[in-house]
């Protein structure tokens, strides 16, 4: 970490670190996975996170704003408080609570300036949480109707930005039971997932949901200040101390009694300024870098399919030695990586990759000896005889084909064979030596073993066959389907659930008929169809019927060759950008540590 710190500018006062490493905070990026169809990994903007947070860590610790010794000292204005709390029971504008305990030095996380003072979270406002509704009754008498507006906790964002008030639901003025938070209450979602994460200032008086909490605050405290405070780690850290139960949530009574840093009245306005002011240059800053990031996304497609578009192998390798000299800035995210990787595979399936010889077989007599073999197998009874596949029509072909290559279906190239789910009632059949595949096992490219095994009884006594190895297994039922593809080669014998497909082939070496797969990805995903009740699932007719173009085999070895040394400068490309991530992540992260240690 001393060896990290030394890397960046170094400042006595912390809120110059927000300005003075603008690049490492804009250079620290993550990447997420998010699931759905047609997702891909997604840039998360971690310095700019990192520094939204420092920006409010130093705010609530009087670090962002100088104190000025003429401010009322927050001493004063908690009596202050006090005096007006008091007023409010004795109109029965609030109700009179029991006193909260005195604050412990053990229970203080960190020094204040001399003027500030830590207080509780209820001695600064009144804090009460909304009302149940059932949705059945929200929509048949609160939808669409005249009143205040009803937010619940969906309706929250996770900071300063504006609450939704046109969810459509209202409550009439004058509804009994619905409690009513005033324009500027602080509102902090109290129960599940977004638990002290979604929070907000309400502009306008609402009624609200009963997994919110608000917090109704005394004249003389800002509703932004506090809302700054709700935002900050150490905020989230003390309250998801105080969590309890197995959704995850927080009882009004330790609500109530987590610490607020309080300063000064003035000082609060002083500080809510700057936040602003901050919060508005870190929205630029991830606007700038976002408009970046999908500028270069843009220049990596654009460029990438000028690869595909090449005539052949020899106009590949023109074009393919312009974008080496530019890899370093060019493939700079993981996203990108994967895309050259999936551009790899296309050109080898169309037989761009590498150039053609004259003197290999044609893939036509590959054919047709692959057609010969499986008709004498069907002849001798070792396999079922298959539904006679349709001729491939000219307007079928992916592409123009390049010499000595050849069309056929992906049903023809071998034997295909199900799979299926031995008795669970019977323990005979489980825990053997035989690997069970399932699409859960199906994230590696190579399989050899699995999370689950069967033995030699449940192939001898039930439907599971085995699989032999140099068999291509692919998913053909469940939710994955939905945005890939998986597929692999088997290196031992298994067997295969009947979620999944086993292609028995002979002709083709395994690993380029693994690389055909994945470079027709997009293909295969396009056939999938998705019932209403979201199954996914693969049509055998349309998989079986869909044209492959073949080269010869002599190709094929060259192609793998090929793609292995392809493949592997990406995974150092790759290996080369995490190591660089991590080092701006964890510049970001010390930035943070020496700002506020």
């Amino acid at each position: 970490m001393e060896r990290l710190k030394s890397q960046f500018t170094a400042s006595d006062n912390p809120a110059e670190l927000i300005t003075d490493n603008i690049d490492i905070w804009t250079s620290a990026i993550k990447t997420r996975s998010s699931a759905g169809r047609g997702s891909s990994k997604k840039l998360d903007l971690y310095g700019i996170k990192k520094l939204r947070e420092l920006i409010l860590e130093l705010a609530v610790r009087g670090q962002l704003v100088p104190q000025d010794p003429n401010d009322e000292p927050a001493s004063v204005l908690l009596e202050r408080i006090a005096a007006e709390r008091t007023q409010l029971v004795k109109e029965k504008k609030v109700k009179k609570t029991k006193p909260l305990p005195v604050i412990t030095d053990d229970e203080v996380p960190y020094e204040l300036p001399f003027n500030w003072r830590w207080t509780r979270l209820g001695e600064i406002g009144n804090v009460f949480n909304g009302n149940s509704v059932n949705a059945r009754v929200k929509e048949q008498k609160y939808t669409n109707v005249d009143g205040i507006p009803f937010i619940a906790t969906k309706d929250v964002g996770y900071g300063f930005e504006s609450l939704n008030y046109n969810n459509g639901t209202r409550i009439p003025i004058g509804e009994p039971k619905f409690k009513i938070a005033h324009k500027n209450s602080v509102l902090m979602c109290a129960e599940g997932g977004s638990a002290g994460k979604k929070c907000g200032i309400t502009e306008n008086d609402i009624c609200f949901g009963n997994k919110l909490f608000a917090n109704e605050l005394y004249s003389v405290v800002s509703p932004r200040y506090i809302l700054a405070v709700y935002l900050t780690p150490s905020f989230f850290e003390q309250f998801s101390s105080a969590m309890t139960g197995i959704i995850g949530g927080i009882s009004a009574s330790k609500f109530v009694n987590l610490l607020i840093p309080l300063p000064a009245e003035f000082e609060q306005r002083r500080i809510v300024a700057k936040v602003d002011e901050l919060m508005t240059l870190c929205d630029q800053l991830e606007q700038q870098t976002e408009a970046s990031i999908d500028a270069h996304a843009t220049l990596v497609e654009t460029l990438l399919t000028t690869l595909t578009n090449s005539a052949d192998a020899a106009e590949l390798e023109q074009n393919w030695n312009r974008l080496a000299d530019h890899f370093d800035t060019l493939f700079t995210t993981d996203h990108s990586i994967d895309q050259l990787k999936q551009t790899i595979l296309q050109l080898a399936v169309m037989g761009k990759l590498v150039p053609q010889n004259p003197n290999d077989e044609p893939a036509a007599v590959l054919l047709e000896k692959i057609a010969a073999e499986k008709a004498q197998m069907v002849k001798e009874k070792k396999i079922k005889k298959q539904k006679p596949l349709p001729p491939i029509g000219e307007d079928e072909k992916p592409f123009a084909l390049p010499e000595g290559w050849a069309c056929c279906r992906f049903g023809s190239i071998g034997e295909i064979v199900g799979g299926g789910t031995p008795s669970k009632s019977n323990p005979d059949y489980w825990n053997g030596d035989i690997p069970w595949v399932s699409p859960k096992d199906m994230k590696k490219d190579f399989i050899s073993n699995t999370q689950i095994s069967v033995s030699e009884k449940a192939i001898e006594e039930t439907s599971v066959k085995l699989i032999p190895e140099n068999s291509l297994l692919i998913v053909v039922r469940g939710m994955i389907l939905a945005h890939s593809f998986p597929a692999a080669i088997t290196v031992a014998p298994v067997t295969i659930n009947q979620d999944m497909k086993a292609v028995v082939f002979k002709g083709f070496h395994p690993d380029y008929l693994l690389q055909l797969m994945k470079g027709m990805k997009s293909d295969v995903v396009g056939m999938v169809d998705r019932s209403s009740h979201g199954t996914c699932k693969l049509v055998s007719e349309k998989l079986w019927n869909m044209p492959l173009a073949v080269p010869p085999l002599n190709e094929q070895h060259r192609i793998v060759a090929k793609v292995d040394q392809l493949m592997s400068l990406c995974d150092q490309l790759k290996a080369s950008l995490q190591q660089a991530q991590q080092t701006q992540l964890n510049l970001a992260d010390a930035l943070v540590v020496q700002a506020v240690g």
